[in-house]
Formats: structure tokens, C-alpha cells, sequence
């Protein structure tokens, strides 16, 4: 028979405190591990793998010695421990064999062994990975020792054959331990495949097993009813009687505690989750986003609770020894029964909401929807008694045909109750109105519920009553929990739908918290959903695989081998490893960031180290400590940094083919911080651009112009090609004024009046010396050019306008002109060409009329001339 034992439905409600915690704990299964190793190990003699190496030891020769005495290889203790980790690994492996074979019956067992022997498997395993080390020594050192002289040659000293000797005696024991761990790890990978092809009948028999079902049957099972009955009652009426006698004062105390817990339960599921599990039943149009949520924690919110509670009793009570053996299974079946119809009841209500309407997530009418309810009720019911029952008859031995009635009688009553859902009217009525009588089922609903009630009584009537109660607790327990998963799916897509994670109370209370805008809002409504996925998944899907006969050990196993054994070819990567090496190399980068400002900020800024040199070795330090953090990161997450020695060829490939440049603008950048020919709030000029360079990285720098546009230009064209840098050594700039003055003006006094105005600046350097240069003699002018130097050329902008400016005002006030260019044109014409342009001149004026006649006497109506 398929059971689902009460204690796993506590563990099944408790959805995050009892199953989800231990789950991703390595502990578990260490500690299975310890309760069996000390014990072998404590009977493990040393010589066991002692004895079985030693003759390997033995076959090696001699080796030839001056001396009379042969020196006998000693030991190594690090083999001699690796001998004693073996033994104890034979003996605990032939122990956990015969329990096997005493267990074959007992699924639970069952699964607690399998742990045990995988664990041997990676404890074996491990042997032969801890001696590598020392074999690849002994390797090496045998390589420099050399072969030993051949006949005929000088004989070596006797150290080194002694060496010699020992290294390979070594050797051979390494090898023989390495084959024996490897030869064991084979036997206990078959003990655990073993284990699973046992368990794997168990449950196709239980599943499958086939009863005649007669009238002898159910007189046996009548009988053996009210035997067992009074049986019950006399063992819970001893049990009453002795806990009032002899444990009233842990009961009291046990009770107390419970309802305490209880209270501080209920205190912070209404202070903290009343706004997300509560119907606001005065709101007539909720939100879909609303319906889904408020259905989805009103469900998981309460029977977390509930089996925290349930759970948290049962141990006080178990704690303080008020339960007797013969007790316990029956009060756990009970809390579980609880728990479980709970649960169900929860997941009905809140899909089906049979007084809320306007909360209803399926479109029923209020009649139909508290029918469907009432059936789901009673299925829970129905199922959860068939358990307890099932347990009570366990621990009292009861006949198994009792056991099989009960099953037959609760299978029979779930298919009858489907079928009678599926005569029912509860679709809502066309005109809408969930108070109007509902229509009956679509065809396909009702036909389907028909056919799951018949196959579960014919399942039953026939003899395959294992079968039969497997698939009324699927329709129940993993029908309710798909139920929980679909709506808090839905419910997280509803709330990472864009714009719609504000709207939300968290929301709210987010935005307000951290001044979050729209775009974070509806980035932290994304992250919202995925963590309603990851807890729908992550509780749901335990319970199913629960459901359907997994216990939990198998699942604390197949997470454990999750998060810390992932083999991709000879490589094996932990997620717990890389998740530390993640936390490892993001504390190395902080770290180097904080050293980075602390550097930059205190020890150079204080002694007045240059802006470039300050921002090189800021980079220099950046780069490094990135480095240092990827490569303690890397080991720690577990992945051998000689295993990336492929990766590094494929690089090299690739850099040999498509990265030239790449690589060029990485070295060229590694130059360019080290030579310096240009730093930070340099004003360089390369090739047409011109401006201030303000970050200098290893592949490119970012050179921003005067008109605020940032150009990157990559390192190599800084290195390959002419760049200017008006700021390589200091500041100073020499600036040029152009001036022109007409022909009539007198060149020294332009040139003293120029020099007054420079000499009037005291932005202008005198060392060295302004000066004016008489240019050249221009086509309509004369042209000088005033020139001087500025300590700080960024002012040179703002100095040139000053002096243009006093220049200006100078030569107005003393008569000076700068004249607009001017040009004299000289036509050149022939004589026939003069006359003829004469006698046109002469033509055209003689036939030209008067302007009196031209223009009319009158005044022109339509028209005024000037």
C-alpha cells in the first residue's frame, strides 16, 4: 500500500520553516555521515590496508648498498592514515549492506541508507584525491633521482638508493590504495543503485498490488473494526489517565507555550500581512492584480502559520515527554490531518471566495461556488481520516484487511463525491449576476470529473485499491498545491506588469522609503516577480514530489548534490563555492575601492602629488587589486586555475586573429599610464581633435572638446600617431594678436601703444618679455602682431579679448586707423574698342525721349510717383 505518513504532511505545511531550511543544508547529510563513520572507524585497525599494499612494498628489489645492513623503507604517515580511512570505509560499507538487506520493506530506510552510501562513494573518492598530491611528488623527486646504474657502471651512493627505494615503495602504495578506494567507490555506487531499484519496486508493488475484494473480506474487516476500536480507546483512555497523573505539570507547561506560540502567530500575521491577505469586501471592482495576491497569501500566509504552530506543539509535547510511542504517531497523524484539511480548505476558499463575489477568480454563482467548496471539504476530510486511520493501524498492528477497507471505503467515497460535482450548476449565469442559479458544467469539465469518480471506484471495486487511493490524493493534496502555484504565478506576473508594482501598498512604501522614480519602481515590480516565482516553485514543487511518494531525504540529497556537486567533464563547480567566491571577489573589489579613494584622498592629495601621477597610480592600484580579487575568487569557488590553461590557448588563438587591436589598445594603454606623455586635464590636440583629456583606461581615453563633446579615442592611435600636448611640462602659453593700421600710421607708435597695453595686464608674464613684430607691408595696410606668454593658458581666451579690447580704445583715441582692405582696378581697352562704346554712348542718349514726354500731363489715378 502507498502511505504518505502524517509526519511528512507537517513537513509538507511547513512550508518554509521545516522543509525549505534544512533542504539547502549540507548538514544533514554530513551528519548522517558522522553517525556512521566514527563507529567503522573507531573498529578500523591500521594494518587492514596496511597488509593489503605491503606486498606491492615487497616485490620491489633491493637496492644495492656498500654498507652490510639493508635500510627498510619506512612508512609514510599520510599513507598509513589513507589505509586506516579505507578500512573503515570497507567495514562501514559492509554495515550499511546488511542493513539493506533487513530493510527491504522500509521506504524511509530505504532512503536514509542511500544518503549514507553516497556519501561513502564521495569519502572514498576523496581518499585517492588527497594522495595526487603526494603521488606527483613522489613522481618528480624519482624523476631527478634517475634510473639506477646499469651493470658495468660506477655504483651510485647509498643515500640515493635508499631514496630510492623508499620513493618507490611509496609509489606502489599509493597506487594500490588509489585501486582499492576506486574498486570500493565502484561497489558502493551499486549498493546505492540497488537501493533506488528497491525502492522503485516498493512503490510500483504498493502501487499496483491487487486484493480480491469478497463478503469474507469485509465480515474480516467488520470484525477486526471493532477490535481494534476498543483497542484504541483503551490505549488513548491509559494514556489520558497517566498524562493527568504523572504529567499534568509538562502538559500545563506544554499547553501554555502552544498557545503562546499561537498568539504571537496570529499578533504578526494581522499587524504585518492583514494588507495582503485580507478581502476589503467594500471594494465591488478589485484589481486583478489584487484578486491574485490577496488569494495567493491568504492561502500560504494562514497554513504556514497553522503548520508552524501544528509542528512546534507536537514538539513541546514530545520535549516534555507527555506522549507516549504508542501516542505519537497517532497525535502527529492528527496535527497533520488538521494542517491538511486546513490547507485545502484555504486553496478553495480562496480561488472560489464563496462569500465575496467580487473576489471570485473562476466565474461561479454563490450557490455554486459554496457547493464546490463544501465537496472539496469533505474530500480533504475523507483523505486526511484514511491517513489516520492508516496510522492507527500501524502502530497497533491491526490486520490488513482492516487497513484495506478503510483505503477501499475512502477511495470510494472521493470518486462518488466528483461525480456528484459533476451534476452540479455552479457556472455563472449568463446576465452575470452571482445571486441568479448558475448553469451546469462545460461539457468537457463535467465529462472529465465523471470519467476521474468512475475510474476511482472501478480502480477500487476491482482490487487495485493502491492505485486508487494514490490517485484521490493527487486529485486532493497535489490538485490543491498546482492550485497554490498557478495563482502565485499569476499573482507575481500581475504585480511585474509595467506601472503596476506602485500601485501596490509595498510600493508605495518603497517609493516613499528610498525616493524610488517610475523606472525604479517598475525594475523593483520585476524583481517583486521573479521572488513570487522562486517561493511558488520552490514550496509547490517539494510538496508534489512529497505527494507522490519522494521523501525528504531524497530531495535534501538531490539539492545538496545541487548546490555542491555539478560535474561538467573533469571539472566539478559548487554553487555554494561560487557563491562564496562571488562574495570573496566582491569584497576584494570594495576593499580596493575604498584603498583606492583612502590613497588618492589622504596620501597624495596631502603631498601635492601631480593630477596625472595621482590618476596613474590610482589605475595602477584599481587594476591590480581587481586582479588579486578575480584570482581569490576563482579558487575559492573551487575551480582549478591549471584548468584554464585551454581557455588561455583559445585567447591566444583569438588574439592571434581577431584581438590584435584589442590587445594593441590594452598595451598601448599599460604605456601610456606608465610613460605619461599626456595626464588627466591635459590640453592635447590629435589629428582633428582638440580638448581636455579627462580619463585615461587601459583600452581607450576620453579627450572631451571645448563645445562639451567627449571623443574615445583608442590608446594605439595615441601611441602611434603625432599628438600635441599644449600642458606636457607646465602651463605657460604664448599668445598672438594681429593688428593692422593704415599706411599713414607711424610704426613705432603702434609698437609703443601695443606694449603699453600688454605691460597694463597683470595676467601677462614679463619674464619672458612681450614683444610686437612688424610683419610685412600689406596690400591696404601694415601689419603687426603682438605677442606675449600667459601662466595659465586656460585664461588665454579671456587675456586676448581684454587686450583686443584696450587696443581697440588706444588707437581711437589716438587717431589711429585700421583700414578696410581697398583694391585699385585698371581697365586696359583698344582704340576701336573705345570708339565703338562711344558711339553707342551717343546713339543711345539721342534716341532717349524727354522726361516730360515720357511721363503723362495728368495725374495717374492708379499710381503714385515720387
Amino acid at each position: 500500500m502507498i502511505r504518505l505518513r502524517p509526519p511528512r504532511f507537517l513537513l509538507a505545511l511547513s512550508l518554509a520553516t521545516i522543509l525549505l531550511s534544512p533542504l539547502v543544508s549540507p548538514t544533514g547529510v554530513n551528519a548522517q555521515q558522522d553517525a556512521v563513520t566514527p563507529s567503522a572507524a573507531s573498529e578500523t585497525q591500521a594494518p587492514a590496508a596496511a597488509g593489503d599494499a605491503a606486498p606491492a612494498a615487497e616485490t620491489q628489489p633491493a637496492p644495492a648498498a656498500p654498507a652490510t645492513a639493508v635500510v627498510e623503507p619506512t612508512r609514510d604517515e599520510q599513507l598509513v592514515a589513507a589505509g586506516e580511512r579505507l578500512a573503515a570505509a570497507k567495514k562501514q560499507l559492509a554495515a550499511l549492506r546488511d542493513q539493506v538487506e533487513k530493510n527491504k520493506q522500509d521506504d524511509s530506510l530505504l532512503a536514509e541508507l542511500k544518503v549514507k552510501v553516497d556519501a561513502l562513494v564521495r569519502d572514498v573518492l576523496q581518499i585517492s584525491v588527497d594522495l595526487r598530491p603526494r603521488l606527483n611528488d613522489v613522481q618528480t623527486r624519482l624523476t631527478e633521482l634517475g634510473s639506477a646504474p646499469a651493470d658495468g657502471q660506477p655504483p651510485e651512493p647509498a643515500s640515493v638508493t635508499d631514496e630510492r627505494g623508499r620513493l618507490n615503495a611509496a609509489r606502489a602504495e599509493i597506487n594500490a590504495i588509489t585501486g582499492q578506494a576506486e574498486d570500493l567507490s565502484i561497489d558502493a555506487k551499486s549498493l546505492s543503485d540497488e537501493i533506488s531499484d528497491i525502492r522503485r519496486a516498493l512503490f510500483t508493488n504498493a502501487l499496483f498490488a491487487h486484493t480480491d475484494i469478497d463478503g469474507q473480506m469485509f465480515e474480516e474487516a467488520t470484525q477486526s473494526f471493532w477490535s481494534d476500536a476498543e483497542r484504541v480507546r483503551r490505549s488513548i483512555s491509559s494514556w489520558i489517565v497517566f498524562v493527568i497523573k504523572f504529567k499534568a505539570l509538562p502538559l500545563t507547561l506544554a499547553i501554555i507555550l502552544s498557545l503562546a506560540l499561537a498568539s504571537v502567530i496570529m499578533f504578526v500575521e494581522k499587524r504585518v500581512f492583514s494588507d495582503i491577505n485580507r478581502r476589503d469586501l467594500t471594494i465591488e471592482d478589485p484589481s486583478y492584480m489584487s484578486r491574485f495576491s490577496v488569494a495567493f497569501w491568504s492561502t500560504i500566509l494562514p497554513s504556514m502559520a497553522l503548520s508552524f504552530f501544528l509542528t512546534s506543539a507536537y514538539f513541546l509535547l514530545d520535549t516534555f515527554n507527555v506522549l507516549r510511542p504508542d501516542i505519537a504517531p497517532i497525535a502527529a497523524s492528527f496535527f497533520a490531518l488538521i494542517g491538511l484539511v486546513f490547507f485545502v480548505t484555504a486553496v478553495s476558499r480562496a480561488v472560489l471566495a464563496p462569500s465575496a463575489p467580487h473576489w471570485r477568480l473562476v466565474k461561479l454563482s454563490n450557490k455554486g461556488a459554496r457547493d464546490v467548496s463544501i465537496a472539496i471539504f469533505l474530500m480533504a476530510v475523507v483523505n486526511g481520516l484514511d491517513y489516520l486511520l492508516a496510522v492507527i493501524s500501524e502502530t497497533f498492528s491491526s490486520p490488513v484487511v482492516l487497513t484495506v477497507m478503510k483505503s477501499l471505503a475512502s477511495s470510494v467515497i472521493v470518486g462518488f463525491l466528483l461525480f456528484f460535482v459533476s451534476f452540479l450548476r455552479p457556472v455563472l449565469s449568463e446576465k452575470g449576476d452571482p445571486y441568479a442559479p448558475g448553469r451546469p458544467w462545460p461539457r468537457a469539465v463535467s465529462v472529465t470529473l465523471r470519467v476521474i469518480g468512475v475510474i476511482l471506484i472501478l480502480s477500487a471495486g476491482i482490487g487495485y485499491i493502491g492505485l486508487s487511493r494514490f490517485l484521490a490524493t493527487q486529485i486532493i493534496v497535489a490538485g490543491a498545491v498546482v492550485a497554490t502555484m498557478y495563482i502565485g504565478i499569476l499573482s507575481g506576473k500581475a504585480i511585474s506588469a509595467p506601472n503596476q508594482f506602485g500601485e501596490t501598498r509595498v510600493g508605495r512604501y518603497l517609493a516613499g522609503r528610498f525616493k524610488l522614480g517610475p523606472v525604479g519602481l517598475d525594475q523593483s515590480g520585476i524583481a517583486a516577480g521573479l521572488l513570487i516565482y522562486a517561493f511558488a516553485l520552490a514550496t509547490g514543487v517539494p510538496l508534489i514530489l512529497m505527494s507522490w511518494g519522494f521523501q525528504p531525504r531524497d530531495m535534501q540529497l538531490w539539492l545538496f548534490n545541487l548546490f555542491t556537486e555539478i560535474n561538467i567533464g573533469t571539472i566539478r563547480i559548487s554553487i555554494f563555492g561560487i557563491l562564496g567566491g562571488l562574495l570573496l571577489f566582491a569584497a576584494g573589489l570594495t576593499l580596493t575601492r575604498w584603498f583606492q579613494k583612502w590613497l588618492d584622498g589622504n596620501v597624495m592629495a596631502r603631498s601635492q602629488v601631480d593630477g596625472g601621477v595621482r590618476n596613474s597610480v590610482k589605475m595602477g592600484v584599481g587594476y591590480l587589486g581587481a586582479g588579486l580579487a578575480a584570482i581569490i575568487g576563482i579558487s575559492a569557488a573551487g575551480i582549478d586555475l591549471s584548468s584554464l590553461a585551454l581557455v588561455a590557448g583559445a585567447l591566444s588563438l583569438g588574439i592571434g586573429f581577431g584581438l590584435q587591436n584589442i590587445v594593441s589598445n590594452f598595451v598601448s594603454g599599460l604605456i601610456l599610464l606608465v610613460e605619461r606623455p599626456f595626464k588627466v586635464g591635459d590640453h592635447v590636440i590629435t589629428g582633428v581633435n582638440e580638448g581636455i583629456v579627462k580619463r585615461i583606461s587601459v583600452r581607450a581615453t576620453e579627450i572631451e572638446t571645448f563645445r562639451r563633446q567627449s571623443i574615445i579615442v583608442p590608446n594605439s592611435e595615441l601611441i602611434n600617431a603625432p599628438l600635441g600636448n599644449w600642458t606636457h611640462r607646465n602651463k605657460v602659453q604664448r599668445s598672438e594678436v594681429p593688428v593692422s593700421v593704415a599706411f599713414d600710421a607711424d610704426p613705432q607708435e603702434v609698437i609703443d601703444l601695443l606694449l603699453a597695453v600688454v605691460n597694463g595686464m597683470p595676467e601677462i608674464l614679463r619674464n619672458p618679455e612681450p614683444h610686437v613684430e612688424f610683419l610685412r607691408f600689406g596690400a591696404s595696410s601694415l601689419d603687426f602682431e603682438l605677442r606675449f606668454h600667459l601662466a595659465d593658458m586656460g585664461e588665454g581666451l579671456n587675456v586676448r579679448n581684454r587686450v583686443r579690447m584696450e587696443i581697440l580704445r588706444s588707437f581711437r583715441a589716438r587717431g589711429i586707423v585700421m583700414p578696410y582692405p581697398h583694391q585699385d582696378v585698371m581697365l586696359h581697352v583698344r582704340e576701336q574698342d573705345r570708339n565703338a562704346l562711344l558711339r553707342r554712348k551717343s546713339k543711345s542718349e539721342a534716341e532717349r525721349k524727354p522726361l516730360a514726354v515720357e511721363l503723362p500731363a495728368e495725374p495717374d489715378d492708379d499710381k503714385l510717383l515720387p
